[in-house]
């Protein structure tokens, strides 16, 4: 499909004009967790819609369908899975630790106010390396000094991040 015309769905999705049916049960939050085949059987009905269903499913979806989504194919369904009103900080600290999600989702949640006031999303962002440096470098200065020891000894992060955090900890301009 189109970008402009996934772009024409989205808006109608919004307004509620659109015909596209979702499932109830991947919409509301369910009473308990599912069990292993439950969740296997909601990653195949979830893979068999078509783009318009997971586009809608992705901006009202409960937290199993948006765990699924977020890993989609099409970028413009991972996009929408953000901005689900219903996505909790938890869920954004896991993604914003996850090393393989994509560049633009670490970009969406360090432009969103409210999740960067966590202090978890904030540290989870620093340490992941696909997180543009300019992000973590201004981070990083709001730091614990536990924190920062631990990321001036990693390895796992780029190495700007990496002398950011020694600098600091040498210059003691840390909490």
């Amino acid at each position: 499909m189109p970008e402009e015309d996934l772009e024409r769905l989205v808006v109608s999705i919004q307004e509620g004009v659109d015909q596209i049916e979702v499932p109830e049960e991947l919409v509301e939050e369910p009473e308990q967790k599912p069990t292993e085949p439950e969740r296997r059987t909601l990653q195949v009905r979830i893979r068999e819609m078509s783009t318009g269903e997971r586009l809608k499913l992705a901006m009202r979806g409960n937290r199993e369908a948006r765990t699924i989504l977020i890993k989609d194919t099409s970028l413009m369904v991972r996009r929408y899975v953000m901005v689900n009103p219903r996505i909790s900080e938890e869920e954004v600290i896991q993604l914003a630790r996850n090393r393989q999600v994509d560049r633009e989702l670490l970009e969406m949640i360090w432009r969103n106010n409210e999740w960067v006031n966590n202090y978890q999303v904030r540290l989870a962002l620093v340490k992941n390396p696909k997180t543009p440096i300019q992000i973590s470098l201004k981070y990083i200065s709001t730091l614990m000094v536990r924190d920062l020891r631990l990321m001036a000894k990693s390895k796992n992060i780029p190495t700007a991040v990496n002398s950011a955090a020694k600098r600091m900890i040498l210059r003691g301009s840390v909490r």
